[in-house]
């Protein structure tokens, strides 16, 4: 498996601090910032992570997140979640939407990257999992 990363996020401070994280840690990190074309940015880079913010212009997390996973391609892939707000209903809407990770914001340096690694161990093509 490569070490490909699709971070769908709008704010630059977030963008920056992941990339810097992950990218130390030899991960390749594209970034896309709408809501609208995220699912077309996933078709298009075929990245072996998504990370996604919940509130993005124009289409939210929720519903990006909806789309991946009814799409036969994207319905295994990797998706950690991020949000600002740790709502417990959030939490569950993301897990009804069949999110593999979810975390809130602020979040350290040494989480993300844990996270990150550990779905990068998980299998994604149904196989012996």
């Amino acid at each position: 498996m490569g070490k490909r990363v699709l971070l769908i996020e709008d704010e630059p401070n977030i963008i920056e601090a992941i990339r810097f994280i992950l990218s130390r840690d030899g991960w390749t990190v594209e970034v896309h910032s709408d809501g609208a074309s995220a699912v077309d940015a996933v078709d298009r880079k075929q990245p072996d992570i998504v990370i996604l913010d919940v509130m993005l212009p124009n289409k939210s997390g929720f519903d990006i997140l909806r789309d991946l996973r009814a799409a036969p391609e994207h319905a295994a892939r990797p998706v950690l979640m991020l949000t600002a707000r740790g709502q417990k209903k959030d939490r569950d809407m993301a897990e009804a939407a069949g999110v593999s990770h979810f975390m809130t914001k602020p979040f350290s340096n040494s989480e993300m990257l844990d996270v990150v690694r550990g779905l990068a161990q998980q299998p994604t093509d149904g196989g012996d999992a």
